[in-house]
Parts: structure tokens; sequence; C-alpha cells
């Protein structure tokens, strides 16, 4: 069906027995399996891994990331716990740019790793708070405080300095995903056009969506 949204499961123990016996890894196969029953799932790719839930060191939960900002997908797993126990690196997860679904939490994504989120924004508004509060002492005392504005175009212009490396970032990390499966396209194509509708063909969308042309897969390839 068209309107099938695409994704990729991330399965993980915590020992190499439970890897090799395949217990750990096969119920959470199933649950996936079962919760992406029907035809509003298609999944583009699985993942699994061997390593403790407090190693943040994971190359195949990265390959499954990776593979889902290729393919606009949402990374699946049978439990919050298989990413991993650890708040700060689920925050690094959710900055990775993929959606996030946990089969036996659905409302995982926005929920937990949204709390998380917003206890660290909370903490970040209680400094400026306090901030503000001891200006305002200050200025009570008689401390002459510098003008704001200075400061307001300051803050405007490292933000959209933020904003433009953020989206170097994220376009650079995107070639960096894409690009061995566009060089494979190339070789097995001959030419930018054919490569391109390869790509297309294969359900792979462009970098904003869409299909593939020549020119974006010329930009991939020559991107040092």
């Amino acid at each position: 069906m068209t309107n099938q949204r695409k994704c990729v499961s991330y399965l993980r123990v915590s020992t190499t027995r439970q890897g090799e016996s395949g217990l750990g890894i096969e119920a959470q196969r199933s649950s996936v399996t079962a919760f992406l029953r029907g035809d509003h799932w298609k999944q583009v790719g699985e993942y699994v891994e061997v390593e403790s839930g407090k190693n943040n060191h994971r190359p195949e939960l990265q390959k499954a990331i990776a593979t889902c900002r290729i393919h606009n997908a949402t990374l699946v797993v049978a439990r919050l716990d298989r990413l991993a126990r650890n708040a700060h690196f689920l925050l690094g997860l959710k900055e990775a740019g993929v959606d996030i679904l946990c089969v036996d939490m659905p409302s995982a994504n926005a929920l937990t790793i949204g709390i998380m989120a917003m206890v660290a924004q909370e903490e970040a508004r209680l400094i400026s708070a306090r901030t503000k509060a001891a200006l305002a002492m200050a200025k009570q005392r008689g401390v002459k405080l510098g003008s704001p504005k200075p400061i307001t175009k300051l803050i405007q212009m490292k933000g959209r300095e933020l904003s433009v490396a953020i989206r170097r970032e994220r376009s650079k990390r995107w070639v960096t995903d894409i690009r061995p499966t566009v060089e494979s396209a190339m070789l097995q194509c001959g030419s930018l056009r054919t490569t391109a509708t390869l790509l297309t063909e294969r359900g792979i969308p462009a970098r904003r969506g869409g299909q593939w042309t020549a020119v974006q897969v010329k930009r991939v390839l020559q991107v040092q």
C-alpha cells in the first residue's frame, strides 16, 4: 500500500549466551513482528546486537539509525530498555533525527523520551530564572547593567549560526549514510541518470524526499 510507514527493527541482548541461544532475540522479534503485522508498516531492515545496555558504543544501533535516515523510517524496538537505561544516551538518540517506537509502550517516543528532554529543559529554565533574579537584585543595589539589545542581537546571531551548522551536519550525516548505497548503484548502472532511476525504483528517498535525479546522484558522489 502507498500509505505504508517504513520501519527498521533493532533487537538487543546483553550477553553472548543470550545471543547464541536466540531466546532473547526471538522473543523481541516475535513481539515486533506481531506489532508490525498488517498493512500499515513496511520493514526495510533488522539489526541485532549483543551488547550491555550500559555500553553506549553500539555499531549495529548506529547502522539501524543510518538506515532509518536513508529511508525516512521509524526505529522500532520491543522495549525501551533495549535501547538504553541511560537518560543522556536516550536524549542523544532523540537528537539523531529519527522517530523511535517501543512496542510495549507505543507512546514512548512522544512521552518517555520527551519527558527526559523536558527535565533538562526545566533545569535550564530554573537557571535562567535564578540568573534574572540575581540581575534584578544587583539592579536594586544600584549596579548599572548594560543594555540588553547587544546581547539579544548576539543571541540571535549565534542562534542563526547554530541553525546553519545543524543543517549542514545533518546533510553531511545523510551523505555519509547514503553514499555506499549510491556508489553501489552507480557501479551497477554506469551512469548518473540510470543510477537515479534505480534508487527511485528501490524506494530510497532523495535528500528532501521524492525521486532521485542525475544531479542529486552527482552531488552525493562528489561530496568529500
